[in-house]
């Protein structure tokens, strides 16, 4: 083991045959042993392939008998209430889901302000392996076409126009910074990151990133292409890193470029949300707006938990729901965009009312949270208490003039008119990491069906909101709409006399501050988050991205889905299995594929390695010679 601490091949060889060996027979019994456990106690599990993926599940012992109050209208709740008619078998007017705004969708959402202009606080990237969300999209019919569902709609969109960027960061002005592709690690950041890769969660709990990678790796591509895609920082959760890197190990290839990337055709609200509401409603779901709940009364005897009332604000007046054993609460505790603080072109977004720890969501988490005995239903300061750690800002720039277009498409290589992918994904300016930390990108257009098609949406967003631009000498956070366009078409290389009077005349930016977007990537332990069913829980559950349920990652669209998923099927005893996290990290040919992009797509052969590593390296290759492992390794690409 010392011999393979001090040199990168072998160790990655060596882990990798570790892997093979000891993770997958781990994986192995560890689910075996969840089966039974989890059978005598509660009837949720795991499962994988097609067997169950196609069955429909018999109709759940006392269904009629349910009722069930969602709290939150995000991706997390409408799921929950779409897995209790489908395949709870509740009906649906026995369902209500309750939100405080006047339209579905927490933080997948998408609008236009008739005043304003178009406001698009974020966006979502799928994988091909969300396996949770398709399961529900594949019966949720497309609103274009009710002939096909939205997986249909979906996949054939990007069978038809696949995802790639032709310019993932770009430097002076415009030009390309040519990462080409490359992760450009050094060997101890390739070492540091296999060994976070192969550390035990409970090892890193309350730990950063930065405790855990050494300063080389802040130098990296990797480090650029991860902390622009995902959102992470260098303070950010070492855990989370860590279950990032096992979720999506098979997409390592296609980080550089996202080719491991699909979109949707509209924006998240369009051709996410609204399907699934019409869905609801067309099975006669209830979706009851102005309800500001404030609490959940939870009564504990002897660990056996029974949520008992609901109390909310509706019109400025108290009122409360009575429950019963029979009445399912889902509670979506937390929220990323909680306190969102929103500008236009003329007026930069408020945020003098944002303070650590302020927040509808957390007001309520932190009420639940305060009647547990043991800490069962997480820790919501833990998340919340550090905005200038967990925020970030957004924009989106309309514009139709021709001289900006042009700009775009002399980086970017594609007509964003043509209703294609553009960009492809963001595009990192990489000289902007000490300044704003800016990226950008536009998504096939037009990305709402009311936009007009010679209209082009830009979404605009920065890492970091404290510090001065590179063109615009204020921080972003106190800029108008109109400045932070002209940071960005600074970028894009507008001409230095045009700029302001472009950004001015020819766009129209709307902003948006988001204190808590990244409030889920805080340090933690296991339990600051609550499960999604609580120990001794009978008939509540909690959704969304501040639940704890294992080996799945937050801040996606499957982490949401998967929660409503888990959470119907323990509290309505479905037999059914849910789709387990996909298991790369546990295959062999992919790890052995991600240790080869990792390295740049280099033999094993043609790294630098003293005569030691060398006489280690050959050792391990006879070893492996005339076996499977050899055809993997060939096959990986890491040796001729």
């Amino acid at each position: 083991m010392q011999t393979i601490s001090r040199f990168c091949a072998y160790h990655y060889l060596k882990i990798m045959l570790i892997l093979m060996h000891i993770e997958n027979r781990r994986a192995r019994q560890g689910s075996l042993a969840t089966k039974i456990n989890e059978k005598e106690t509660k009837p949720m599990y795991y499962s994988a392939g097609t067997y169950e993926a196609f069955a429909k599940p018999e109709k759940p012992e006392g269904a009629d008998r349910k009722s069930a109050y969602i709290i939150g209208t995000g991706l997390a709740g409408l799921s929950a209430a779409f897995y209790l008619v489908r395949d709870g078998q509740v009906k649906g007017e026995r369902i209500h889901l309750l939100e405080k705004l006047t339209l579905a969708g927490g933080s997948c959402d998408g609008r236009k302000d008739v005043r304003k202009g178009f406001y698009m606080r974020g966006g979502r990237e799928m994988d091909n392996h969300f396996e949770c969300m398709w399961d529900m999209y594949r019966d949720v019919p497309s609103i274009e076409n009710p002939e096909i569902s939205v997986l249909d709609e979906y996949y054939w969109l990007n069978k038809h126009d696949p995802n790639y960027s032709l310019c993932r960061a770009s430097e002076k002005r415009g030009q390309d910074a040519h990462t080409d592709k490359k992760f450009t690690l050094d060997k101890m950041s390739q070492m540091a990151l296999t060994k976070l890769f192969m550390t035990p969660e409970k090892e890193l709990e309350d730990k950063k990133i930065s405790e855990v990678l050494p300063d080389s790796f802040w130098e990296t591509n990797f480090w650029l292409y991860w902390q622009t895609m995902f959102a992470f920082q260098r303070w950010s959760s070492a855990l989370e890193m860590k279950r990032y890197l096992c979720r999506f190990c098979h997409h390592i290839d296609g980080l550089p470029d996202f080719t491991a990337l699909r979109f949707t055709k509209y924006n998240q609200y369009e051709s996410m949300i609204l399907p699934l509401v019409k869905y609801l409603e067309n099975h006669g779901v209830k979706v009851e707006y102005g309800i500001d709940v404030k609490n959940v009364i939870i009564k504990d005897e002897d660990g056996r938990k029974v949520a008992t009332q609901i109390v909310y604000e509706k019109n400025g007046e108290t009122d409360q729901i009575d429950l019963v054993e029979d009445d399912l609460v889902f509670i979506t505790n937390g929220c990323c965009t909680d306190t969102s603080c929103y500008g236009d072109q003329n007026t930069a977004p408020d945020i003098s009312n944002v303070k650590n720890g302020e927040g509808e969501s957390w007001d309520l988490w932190k009420n639940i949270a305060s009647q547990a005995k043991n800490g069962e239903y997480g820790n919501p300061d833990k998340f919340c208490s550090d905005v200038e750690a967990t925020n970030w800002m957004s924009a989106t720039v309309e514009t139709s003039d021709e001289e900006i277009i042009q700009r775009i498409i002399s980086i970017c290589k594609r007509d964003p008119r043509a209703g294609k992918v553009t960009t492809g994904g963001i595009v990192t300016v990489k000289d902007s990491t000490d300044n704003w930390y800016l990226s950008w990108t536009i998504n096939r257009q037009p990305q709402f069906k009311s936009q007009n098609k010679d209209t082009v949406l830009i979404w605009v967003y920065a890492l970091t909101t404290n510090k001065e631009g590179n063109y615009v000498k204020k921080a972003m956070r106190d800029c108008t709409g109109e400045e932070v366009c002209r940071e960005w078409l600074y970028h894009i290389g507008a001409p230095l006399d045009k700029i302001d009077e472009w950004a001015k005349s020819r766009c129209n930016t709307t902003t948006c501050f988001m204190p808590y977007i990244n409030a889920f990537f805080q340090p933690r332990k296991e339990k600051d988050r609550p499960l999604v069913v609580p120990k001794g829980a009978v008939n509540f559950a909690f959704l969304g991205q501040f639940t704890e349920t294992p080996r799945d990652t937050i801040f996606t669209t499957e982490y949401s889905i998967r929660t409503g998923m888990e959470a119907v099927y323990t509290l309505l005893n479905v037999d059914r299995g849910v789709p387990e996290v996909w298991g790369s990290k546990y295959d062999i040919r992919e790890l052995l594929r991600a240790a080869y992009y990792a390295i740049d797509k280099k033999k094993l052969s043609e790294l630098p390695l003293s005569f030691k590593e060398k006489i280690a390296l050959k050792i391990a290759l006879n070893v492996a010679k005339g076996t499977d492992v050899e055809i993997l390794l060939r096959e990986s690409g890491l040796i001729e």
